[in-house]
């Protein structure tokens, strides 16, 4: 992306001109998502002067807020129009977008788009957001064995010069099935004689491949693993249907990321996205709500030792630290195991290995600070026993925190919970409740 003052500049002579060509459609929805909350007057009017070749792309690029707004400004006739310049799985979105909105609306825009296209879309929208085949572009570059390269190359020109094809990595090699029986990428071609067939020039028939109902976290996994490009995408008789390329895989790598983070918040990740001040208060709400729960539990075991509280006052200076470093390591635990599971480093096989890692890791550094804590509290208060009470309740804090850190998100992955909803919650309650129970608890029998 250009300099901000550079993009801005190349902006105002776009409001001049209307002339797009030195911005990129995601620098366009940058700088008019700006005029959506400044001046949104400002921001439809601009909508007018985006090109239509590229506003498709400047739509898909806007926040939700703007986008819906925009949606509802544009006539039917130019959302058609963004659209047919749209490859198939960034129209099929826009598609579902404008539905979402306005369904009557979504339907006159269907009906404007030429048949090649609403078959397309009708295609990808038959597939569940978790799958493959929701993910991928129909528009392919493909050749039978017996087509010579020149031939396939004059038709890939012809289709590039019409703005039918992008972002093409690799011909598809088919049979006369239209099933994939090869692959061959395009910066290989250079060094065959273009008068040959395919048949004549390959010397291997091996590829990867996914087929459309695939969960997409596995094809994610697949592009990182081997480092692709792009992944031919199979329905169930190995017939080619369409292609995922590394594009779509990272918008799958951020959507997944930005769920985990704000999940693991107690927040929910489309909530945040939207301007809607009261969705976002209930969402957060929410969870505020059973955190205040839990936070009464925690206050309930104080109540328990009330009496305890009042007979010894340093209890009570000495009592966040032990709560503060359960949470704190537990939460180091249960960031560890969620990534990890998200990743696929966490099966059956090894699961026990990794709770254990994190056991033993934690009672290290139990012993670590109760040493430190032990010490320091002996100095300050001038008090053996109370040092190896804090000691004490610290190793079993963090033990607590190393165990339910480690083992909440497996137990929510086996109940087919995502393991990050509600994981911070329930850590948070065990370390609290387990905390003070210790500390409380060990000081009343040797302190009172």
């Amino acid at each position: 992306m250009k300099h901000y003052q550079e993009m801005q500049h190349a902006f105002e002579l776009f409001l001049e001109d209307g002339e797009a060509n030195e911005l990129h459609a995601s620098e366009i929805a940058y700088l008019i998502r700006k005029l959506f909350k400044k001046e949104p007057e400002e921001f439809l009017k601009t909508l007018d002067k985006i090109p239509k070749d590229i506003l498709g792309d400047v739509l898909l690029e806007l926040p939700e807020g703007a986008k819906d707004a925009a949606i509802e400004y544009l006539s039917s006739h130019d959302l058609a129009e963004a659209i047919d310049e749209l490859e198939s799985d960034d129209a099929t979105d826009l598609v579902q977008d404008i539905e979402d909105v306005d369904e009557a609306k979504s339907v006159e825009v269907f009906e404007k788009l030429d048949e090649d296209d609403q078959e397309d879309i009708d295609k990808l929208r038959r597939y569940d957001e978790d799958q493959a085949g929701a993910w991928m572009q129909t528009e392919l570059f493909d050749a039978v064995m017996d087509e010579t390269i020149q031939s396939s190359i004059d038709r890939l020109r012809k289709l590039k010069s019409e703005g039918e094809l992008e972002n093409i990595h690799q011909v598809f090699i088919i049979n006369d099935h239209h099933r994939l029986i090869a692959t061959l990428p395009l910066e290989d071609l250079i060094i065959y004689d273009f008068s040959k067939t395919y048949r004549d020039i390959l010397e291997t028939k091996e590829f990867r491949s996914i087929e459309a109902t695939e969960d997409i976290e596995v094809v994610a996994k697949m592009f990182e693993q081997f480092d692709l490009a792009v992944l031919p995408v199979l329905d169930w008789q190995g017939k080619l249907v369409g292609r995922i390329t590394s594009d779509d895989i990272y918008d799958v790598i951020e959507e997944r990321a930005t769920e985990q983070i704000y999940n693991l918040a107690g927040v929910d990740d489309d909530a945040e996205q939207e301007d809607n001040l009261v969705g976002v208060f209930k969402k957060r709400s929410l969870w505020l709500f059973v955190n205040l729960i839990t936070a009464i539990l925690a206050s309930f075991v104080i109540s328990m030792f009330d009496d305890t509280l009042a007979a010894f006052i340093p209890l009570a200076i000495l009592m966040p630290i032990v709560a503060s470093m359960g949470g704190n390591a537990g939460t180091q635990s249960l960031t560890v195991m969620v990534r990890r599971l998200a990743l696929g480093e966490i099966d059956n096989v090894n699961a026990r290995h990794a709770v254990n890692k994190e056991i033993v890791v934690s009672i290290f550094n139990g012993l670590l600070f109760a040493l430190l804590m032990a010490i320091i509290t002996y100095l300050w208060f001038s008090n053996a026993i109370l040092g190896v009470v804090i000691g004490a309740a610290m190793i079993i804090n963090l033990f607590i925190a190393g165990s339910f850190g480690a083992g909440i998100p497996l137990i929510l992955k086996r109940l087919n919970i995502d393991p990050a909803v509600g994981s911070t919650v329930i850590l948070t309650t065990a370390t609290d409740v387990f905390g003070f129970l210790s500390f409380l608890g060990l000081a009343k029998l040797f302190l009172i």
